[in-house]
């Protein structure tokens, strides 16, 4: 089967042979990837592009001469969350206020030099947030992006009292030479050929200072793309609501198991993106539960608790399913 690879692949195709470092190269073949049509005469081609991105990865990371552990962080909990931001923005400030973790935070801008994982606690439930050295005008380093790509989305942390709207434009600037965008946008829709849409919240901190007008314009502005909060890390103002709002943000939500005549496990949810069905978290529980599953019970999001449901009934937060086979 011919793949019938359109004009653009091929003009990616050029930037990948004109490209002089890994990561130039890996970014090159991600937009070939990404444009290449679906189909079984792509195959052979997809798999010799992903095998070409991981060899190169592995070079890239060779090169920059990172440590592992600031390479790969690897995920813990319901989700993985990436905080980035411009420098003494507040960000470590944030992620050592809700979380377990103990990023270095001062007063002084780049104190971070590392990613730093910690968990926080949300509900009966734990989400990872990792904190990043901050972002600038100058290139970001590989590895980061990295971690930013794998990630299940991104707090981004704005400084309300410094030209928070310059800050934004400065933060998405580096995100798309990353190919990354946040909002509602789908792979491929902009001119910058965005590889990797991510979930976003955008955070206006050091709101303590009396800085409304500054949060006023970053939601006015950006609102449309992703969600705007206000917190004080410092002062521990909004911080709280902000756990709700970083759940909210991964769109994700907690199902409970249960056996015939047994009492729910809710101490241990199933994570599932928001829209899932209760086939899909049949195949959750098991891989072959999905062909096995004869019918179903649902307490929650039924017409009535404990009402039988069909394959494609759409979960909400908080359902419990009792799975027959």
């Amino acid at each position: 089967m011919p793949a019938n690879l359109p004009p653009q692949y091929f003009e990616a195709e050029k930037r990948f042979r004109a490209a002089k470092s890994p990561e130039e190269k890996v970014m090159a073949l991600e937009e070939m990837l990404a444009i290449m049509p679906k189909h079984k005469g792509t195959d052979h081609l997809k798999a010799d592009l992903r095998r070409k991105i991981a060899r190169l990865t592995q070079e890239a990371e060779k090169k920059s001469g990172a440590k592992r552990a600031s390479m790969l962080i690897e995920k813990e909990g319901a989700a993985q969350v990436v905080v980035v931001g411009m420098p003494n923005a507040g960000k470590s400030q944030l992620v050592a206020s809700i979380t377990n973790a103990a990023p270095t935070a001062a007063e002084y801008p780049f104190t971070t030099q590392r990613a730093t994982p910690g968990m926080m606690d949300f509900e009966n439930i734990k989400i990872q947030l990792v904190d990043t050295p901050p972002l600038s005008e100058q290139p970001a380093e590989w590895w980061l992006r990295n971690i930013i790509i794998r990630a299940d989305g991104i707090v981004i942390v704005v400084d309300l009292g410094s030209q928070p709207l310059a800050q934004m434009e400065t933060i998405l600037t580096q995100l798309a030479e990353m190919r990354v965008g946040i909002g509602n946008i789908k792979a491929g829709e902009e001119d910058g050929l965005i590889l990797h849409p991510k979930k976003a919240l955008i955070i206006g901190n050091k709101v303590d200072l009396g800085n409304s007008e500054g949060y006023l314009a970053l939601r006015n502005k950006y609102a449309a793309q992703a969600p705007v909060s206000a917190a004080s890390a410092k002062q521990g103002n909004g911080l709280e609501p902000l756990r709700y709002e970083i759940f909210k943000m991964l769109d994700i939500i907690r199902v409970y198991t249960k056996a015939p005549g047994k009492k729910a496990e809710l101490d241990d949810p199933i994570i599932m993106a928001r829209g899932s069905t209760l086939q899909d978290a049949a195949e959750d529980v098991h891989k072959d539960f999905r062909a096995r599953l004869k019918y179903a019970r649902i307490w929650g999001s039924g017409k009535h608790d404990g009402v039988m449901a069909k394959r494609d009934h759409v979960l909400e937060d908080g359902d419990i399913i009792e799975l027959h086979m």
